[in-house]
């Protein structure tokens, strides 16, 4: 019997961490034959060369695609997307995938729904249904209405799903991909490790043994001409406070090298003695590190998601998680350093480790995922009549 083609495309880090299970889930499964495209900041030193964690984590990258176009604006991101349809175009054209998945809303995305769908490939979609700040919402939403098959988090997300008209056969609740992995650091007996030996970074030695928090912000790219100070008042709440920190380089939305920018001026003029600077970790050493950690504060969804489930006290700043569903571990804060300092102090600070939610999952999507790939109808879509 002839297997089911899966094309996964994976553009960052995050989307990797994202869906690391799944990718296993159709590698392992009997019946799919797994696709795996490198793209845009997955596949540059600049961004932590996250593509060789992948291939250290056991899966071929069978395409690499080098699509992103530097300088931090809407423009550079716009040209991103365009170089992106052209050349998944022909990477689609050329391994004929039964299906396409497409990965949550980061604006690069949308590109392997749009080349997708054009070639008459179904596309899956996973974290349709959701509701955030920034564009990261109007680009999950054309997905979703792009997209033929539907992988939601939770029944909220399904709901919102449906209100767009899509065929109730097409969408499945299935949780988060993301939490299958933070359900197994959290049952693991150890989770020690040496940051410093494994991942170098710069800045001061951190000892993980001690209360130490993670900072890692984003660009809003609907506000991104703020985004240096922005961070800078995120790093000015750090240097007050004076607790260790971990903080992590952002991602490649616009307004990405402004954020850069201010974190390079920290660390080079001020010279924090309290502060050590990665660019990257794969997946589950940074979910092993939050479990080690006081807490999260940046505007990262990990935050929201895996934070939830782990139980670690997040300090969400500003307004790129607007109107996504949040567990109880969330403190939402704007861009002040006074107020962001006054949250690490009487909210991470004094947190314990809170209540396990399984808002976003309860750590078998991958599977599930796989299995419903497997089986679903791919005419479905075609038969639905609202």
């Amino acid at each position: 019997m002839k297997k089911k083609k899966i094309a996964v495309v994976i553009t960052s880090r995050a989307s990797y961490a994202r869906v690391k299970n799944l990718l296993k889930a159709i590698q392992n499964h009997k019946e799919l034959d797994l696709i795996l495209i490198g793209a845009a900041s997955l596949m540059l030193e600049k961004y932590g060369n996250a593509h060789l964690i992948v291939a250290k984590e056991g899966f071929q990258i069978n395409e690499e695609v080098y699509t992103v176009v530097e300088g931090g604006n809407p423009i550079t991101m716009a040209k991103t997307v365009g170089l992106g349809i052209i050349e998944l175009a022909t990477i689609f054209n050329n391994h004929k995938p039964d299906i396409v998945v497409s990965i949550a809303d980061r604006f690069e995305t949308i590109a392997t729904a749009i080349a997708g769908a054009y070639l008459n490939i179904p596309v899956a979609h996973i974290q349709g249904g959701e509701v955030t700040g920034s564009i990261d919402e109007k680009v999950r939403h054309a997905v979703t209405k792009i997209a033929s098959i539907h992988f939601v988090s939770h029944k909220v997300a399904a709901k919102r799903v449906r209100k767009m008209g899509e065929n109730p056969d097409t969408i499945f609740i299935t949780g988060c991909p993301s939490i299958d992995l933070a359900e197994e650091v959290m049952n693991e007996k150890k989770n020690e490790f040496d940051l410093l030996d494994k991942y170098g970074g710069t800045g001061a030695k951190i000892n993980l043994d001690n209360d130490f928090i993670i900072v890692m912000q984003h660009a809003v790219t609907t506000e991104y001409a703020n985004s240096y100070n922005d961070m800078w008042e995120t790093l000015m709440a750090v240097e007050l406070q004076k607790i260790p920190a971990i903080i992590m380089w952002p991602n490649m939305d616009a307004g990405s090298d402004l954020i850069s920018k201010a974190i390079r001026v920290y660390r080079e003029n001020i010279n924090p003695n309290n502060v050590h600077f990665l660019k990257n970790l794969e997946p589950k050493d940074f979910l092993r590190l939050l479990l080690k950690s006081r807490g999260i504060i940046g505007n990262s969804s990990v935050g929201i998601r895996e934070c939830s489930f782990l139980g670690v006290p997040a300090v969400n700043i500003g307004t790129r998680q607007n109107g996504r569903a949040r567990g109880n571990n969330v403190l939402d804060v704007h861009h002040d350093r006074d107020v962001v300092k006054e949250a690490i102090e009487n909210y991470l600070l004094k947190s314990s480790r809170l209540p396990s939610s399984n808002l976003y999952g309860d750590g078998c999507a991958g599977e599930k995922i796989a299995d419903i790939l497997n089986s679903v109808d791919l005419e479905i879509e075609k038969q639905f009549v609202d």
